[in-house]
């Protein structure tokens, strides 16, 4: 895993801008947990203050500091992406391996729910959710919701390749040995599936951040609680484009853009990695 690691931030100048700006964005993040205001206080310090030496990017007409607003922000929606990706990684590898290794009645009905979920819109599903139970929604329950949401083209892709995975060699004899359905899944097929669940996971997370921001920028979400989409949100509410408190709106986005833009770069670079064709095409072959 470390020598995979390595290589691909010696050999590949994508990977390497990734992993350094996810990494910077990760540990600003991480810094909240130093700061010197409760995430949720409001009006605490001066409103509508420039950025400056006292305040580096200024703050907000709820008098919060945009600085520790913006790195409490970025560690919610990183936690609520995390939590949506691990989840739906789980149902995507339950279902996908399940449907390609059993085949016959129980892929017909696994990829029927499935392909009936890809059918559906994710944004009107998640608002009918939100409007049925606004009194009782959380972001763990909003996470769920999204998770469940979320597994279905992956789980079409980890089939594709328990499929064939299921003829091989190596397959019939782990049966003859007298393995389980869920051994052979485990020991025997997981290990070539995982490539494929890395690369899924890259580009099911960037999906859970913008889908997190969306909501919460329409206000469809705990927007006490911080996040990037819930800056955004209050910024709106208080008319700040208008108003002149461009800081208040500019840093949030600018903030998400480069973790949409570091993450991007790691999906890629991964994905070139897994994929032979791509390593020939960088080496010229």
């Amino acid at each position: 895993m470390f020598s995979i690691l390595r290589d691909l931030l010696r050999f590949n100048v994508e990977f390497l801008i990734g992993f350094l700006l996810t990494g910077t964005i990760f540990l600003f993040a991480a810094a909240h947990f130093f700061a010197p205001y409760p995430d949720t206080a409001i009006y605490l310090l001066p409103p509508d203050m420039p950025p400056s030496a006292e305040f580096w990017l200024g703050t907000t007409s709820r008098g919060q500091d945009v600085f520790w607003q913006i790195s409490g922000a970025i560690w919610n929606t990183m936690t609520f992406g995390l939590t949506v990706m691990i989840l739906s990684r789980i149902v995507a590898l339950a279902v996908g391996m399940v449907s390609g290794y059993l085949g016959g009645k129980a892929d017909e009905v696994l990829m029927t729910i499935n392909d009936t979920l890809i059918a559906l819109p994710n944004i009107p599903i998640l608002l009918l959710v939100y409007f049925v139970m606004r009194d009782q929604m959380t972001w763990p329950l909003l996470a769920l919701t999204a998770a469940l949401l979320g597994w279905n083209y992956d789980a079409r892709l980890i089939r594709s390749v328990t499929l064939s995975l299921r003829n091989r060699e190596f397959t019939r004899h782990a049966v003859f040995a007298g393995m389980s359905v869920p051994q052979v899944l485990i020991r025997q097929h997981l290990p070539y599936v995982m490539p494929v669940v890395f690369f899924t996971a890259m580009n099911n997370l960037i999906w859970a951040i913008g889908l997190e921001v969306t909501l919460s920028v329409l206000g469809f979400s705990d927007v006490n609680r911080p996040t990037v989409g819930g800056m955004i949100y209050w910024a709106n509410q208080h008319q700040a484009a208008v108003s002149g408190i461009w800081w208040w709106l500019v840093f949030p986005i600018v903030a998400v853009v480069l973790l949409f833009l570091g993450l991007f770069l790691l999906a890629i670079s991964i994905n070139e990695y897994i994929d032979p064709r791509s390593r020939l095409s960088r080496m010229g072959g």
